[in-house]
């Protein structure tokens, strides 16, 4: 299918590995031209590499921490007015309700809600002006089921969500849609860490964590960051401009919801 962006241009965050890479992946292949953001300037040129070497697109990239200030203001000094922004930053440690304080949560507020808040402030004028721009969000399935040992991702990621839901009715009259990808488990370095401490925690293996993880989701299997790419490549196309605020799971049916 020709998702009608060839030519266009996109900002994605925190893309030298898992989710961000595979969305990166997926809009050089539609045509659009990247710019590449991650904290490790190794891991993220060997990724625009990888890229560059398969898709005639043109790939920038900025090593910088996307949920500081400095960081920010560099990736836009280079993206300036991308028509596709895709947000993403990875999601705070684990742990139990009574562990948290205050600047644990401001933390995760400033790397999961307020970072991309900033972003798209600072982005959707442009997007609007032109008439055409597209926003995904890279949350989590939490939104929908929160996960109890997640507690400062459920929070930081339901503030962005209530954001969006409001700001994307807003912006849409004028061409430009923001979305919500809520991915489950996927093959990435984050779930094998959360794998980690849960193996720890429950003083068993790694393999058998992983079974048991596998089982709980009704595909049977984990994620591959490849078709999660997909899935936001086409919520940036022309195909999906009818699609306003909305929240999209993929997690291969793990959560069990009517709605």
């Amino acid at each position: 299918m020709d998702l009608g962006i060839a030519g266009k241009s996109a900002l994605v965050c925190a893309s030298s590995k898992g989710l961000g890479f595979g969305c990166a992946q997926a809009l050089a292949e539609a045509g659009v031209d990247l710019v590449m953001n991650a904290r490790g300037a190794e891991a993220l040129e060997n990724a625009a590499d990888a890229i560059r070497a398969r898709y005639n697109v043109k790939v920038q990239t900025v090593a910088a921490d996307i949920t500081s200030l400095a960081g920010r203001d560099a990736v836009l000094a280079v993206a300036q007015q991308p028509d596709i922004l895709i947000t993403n930053a990875g999601g705070p440690p684990p742990g139990a309700w009574s562990d948290w304080d205050r600047d644990d949560f401001l933390a995760a507020l400033e790397a999961n809600m307020l970072t991309p808040i900033d972003l798209m402030k600072r982005l959707l004028p442009s997007m609007m002006s032109r008439g055409w721009g597209r926003v995904v969000n890279i949350t989590s399935q939490s939104v929908k089921a929160p996960i109890a040992v997640l507690g400062l991702s459920n929070s930081a990621r339901a503030g962005l969500t209530g954001y969006v839901a409001g700001t994307a009715r807003q912006v849409a009259p004028h061409g430009v849609t923001i979305n919500n990808l809520l991915p489950g488990v996927h093959d990435t370095d984050r779930i094998s860490a959360l794998d980690q401490a849960a193996s720890q925690a429950q003083n068993t293996s790694l393999d058998q964590v992983k079974k048991e993880r596998a089982k709980s989701i009704p595909v049977g299997r984990y994620g591959l960051a490849q078709e999660f790419g997909k899935t936001c490549a086409f919520i940036c196309s022309q195909h999906a401009a009818f699609m306003v605020g909305q929240n999209v799971l993929l997690d291969g049916g793990a959560v069990n919801a009517t709605l």
